[in-house]
């Protein structure tokens, strides 16, 4: 499956990936995927291979690039980000999208910033608190897919070991303050307290030996539930190892070929 690069920005790294299987007969249902990195780095590519795999299900797929703390502070990439869908939008026809069918997708990091855009989206609040306008209708979303992401980062400082060290400092560096958690960014990234239940349906998953999985995953997808919103969770629990952070890439792992087949029958569901 061929890939193609597209700029969707004025800067340099404002560019995407899209794939779409070769014999789409018009628009397809698209997944549009934010990938991980801690707001500091990470790259479109490095999430090329799992999107191939979706795009050959049927769908097309695209991910995109943004710029990156601590050159850029918070809400540069959100902002970035909602261009993009905005871009992917009024091009539609161009990248073979059913603009009434998107899927917001993203892991780690890449997965708060996708939840944050389907708040936008769906909260006429959270959009004003912002002052940005949202780049896609509440209607044009279909679903969501986060894997392994952070929904509360005001539970970050209670986070223990190196990856609470780490999430701190790329949080001081994202929002550009040391006393980060008292910053009005802290309180909007932390969409736990944002959602409505004009929430679009989501898929949760996240590993057994991710410390995020039972800080994060499982109070937000509790949340969504509260409200009323469809969730279908995959936490996997696997015997004969401790799947870590971003472990639905590693296909070494049993359990991570599943995730990938709970996913595409989660939006082939969705997206019908």
């Amino acid at each position: 499956m061929e890939r193609y690069e597209v700029s969707y920005g004025e800067a340099p790294e404002l560019r995407l990936n899209w794939f779409c299987p070769e014999e789409a007969l018009g628009a397809l249902p698209v997944v549009v995927w934010i990938h991980g990195g801690a707001w500091i780095s990470g790259y479109k590519e490095d999430v090329d291979p799992y999107l191939r795999m979706i795009a050959s299900q049927g769908y097309t797929a695209v991910s995109l690039d943004y710029s990156k703390a601590p050159e850029e502070k918070y809400p540069t990439a959100l902002k970035q980000l909602n261009e993009a869908l905005a871009f992917l939008s009024a091009n539609a026809t161009e990248f073979n999208i059913d603009p009434g069918r998107f899927v917001l997708a993203g892991d780690s990091a890449g997965a708060q910033l996708a939840a944050q855009l389907a708040t936008l989206s769906t909260s006429p609040i959270y959009a004003k608190q912002l002052d940005i306008t949202a780049g896609l209708a509440k209607d044009q979303l279909a679903a969501l897919v986060l894997h392994c992401g952070i929904f509360d980062v005001s539970d970050i400082p209670n986070s223990p070991r190196i990856a609470g060290w780490g999430s701190r400092a790329a949080l001081w560096s994202y929002l550009g303050d040391r006393d980060w958690s008292k910053t009005p960014g802290a309180s909007q990234m932390s969409v736990i307290n944002h959602v409505t239940k004009d929430f679009p349906t989501s898929f949760i998953s996240g590993g057994n030996g991710d410390a995020l999985t039972e800080s994060q995953s499982l109070p937000f997808a509790d949340r969504l539930t509260e409200l009323g919103v469809a969730v279908t969770t995959h936490f996997p629990s696997d015997d004969a190892h401790e799947l870590p952070h971003e472990y639905q890439f590693h296909m070494e792992y049993a359990e991570s070929p599943k995730a990938l087949a709970a996913a595409i029958h989660f939006l082939d569901r969705v997206t019908v």
